[in-house]
């Protein structure tokens, strides 16, 4: 299990009874294919006592699990280990009221634009947004440097955005830049997510940085440089380098949910100029001594880096409360007695 990134003291959570230790490298709406010692690949589901009506976190690709193995069928996942990080957004499925861990335990996050029509700052934004909420570190890999002739405007714009993280471009096609990557941050048990939208490119870079057919690849759109789906779930690969890759879906929406860190560090020339205004509570809109306006007027801070700063602002205030709302509702669930405990004589 050190190969996909297990540690000494996961074993020791576990013990040295009949329980082993797993990982999640797929999910099959509610059956997960997982990795551990006993037998390699295997399959699980949920000991639902555990899990439903408990607080038990619901376990995502990356999560390294406790289960009761079964030689000759499922096994049965007990409990979720704590994540060391996670990469979460709003659940398209919930109506805007939970949360849907996309991946888990990564040490990088690898958000991929590309540097065709579909290049668009303010949704690399709001991904550096959720990615910095993660608790890993970041990457922005700028794919498909091959179909650009000049991409310097919008190498500058996702400089500005990443605020200090490393941005390189690449091509799968040509192999600019892959040496770059493998040499930084390909390493034996590191474990790298790959986040970006339809078309960007997730899995040709995952066959390029692997030199494997690992996933399948399907041709952008002419008109619009958008991409059809061909990566429909996620899951984990182990890579002959020994480093580990979660390769997901392209994500129609990014929902914010519980980001106000996130919000802060991606945003933090506007809160630093914010604090320089001469009202407190200044909303820079046109009041005397806005720092924030004067920034935008001189051409310093994009108007539009703004207004997306304002919209995600919005959406992380609003997930907050729902955020609030779900723990309290999981805490009273796990202090309440289960209707088979209140049975009990």
């Amino acid at each position: 299990m050190e190969k996909y990134g297990a540690t000494p003291e996961m074993k020791k959570e576990i013990g040295n009874g009949k329980n082993m230790l797993a990982r999640v490298t797929a999910v099959h709406k509610e059956r997960y294919e997982m990795v551990c010692e006993a037998a390699g690949d295997t399959f699980g589901r949920l000991k639902t006592g555990n899990y439903y009506g408990k607080q038990e976190l619901f376990p995502t690709v990356g999560d390294f699990v406790e289960i009761e193995y079964n030689p000759c069928g499922d096994s049965r996942i007990l409990r979720t280990l704590q994540r060391r990080s996670c990469f979460c957004r709003l659940d398209p499925s919930s109506f805007g009221n939970w949360e849907q861990a996309v991946a888990a335990n990564f040490d990088y996050v690898f958000i991929l634009q590309s540097l065709n029509a579909d290049f668009n700052v303010r949704r690399l934004e709001r991904y550096l947004t959720m990615g910095r909420q993660s608790g890993a570190g970041l990457v922005v890999v700028l794919t498909k440097a091959d179909l650009a002739a000049d991409y310097t405007k919008e190498m500058e714009a996702a400089l500005l955005a990443a605020d200090g993280a490393e941005v390189i471009a690449v091509s799968a096609k040509t192999g600019m830049g892959l040496d770059k990557l493998k040499a930084a941050y390909m390493q034996p048990g590191k474990t790298i997510v790959f986040l970006g939208s339809s078309g960007v490119g997730k899995s040709s870079l995952v066959n390029a940085l692997t030199g494997k057919e690992w996933m399948q690849t399907g041709e952008i759109r002419e008109d619009d440089g958008k991409g059809r789906h061909t990566t429909t779930y996620r899951q984990m690969i182990l890579d002959d380098s020994g480093a580990i890759f979660i390769d997901t879906p392209g994500m129609r929406t990014l929902g914010v949910w519980d980001a106000a860190q996130g919000l802060e560090q991606t945003f933090a020339d506007v809160e630093t100029l914010a604090k320089a205004c001469r009202f407190g509570n200044c909303r820079h809109e046109g009041e005397p001594g806005c720092a924030v306006q004067e920034a935008i007027a001189a051409g310093i801070l994009p108007k539009g880096r703004l207004a997306n700063y304002r919209k995600l602002k919005r959406e992380v205030e609003n997930s907050e409360k729902k955020a609030q709302y779900c723990r309290n509702r999981r805490s009273r669930r796990q202090k309440s007695p289960s209707r088979d405990s209140a049975m009990e004589p």
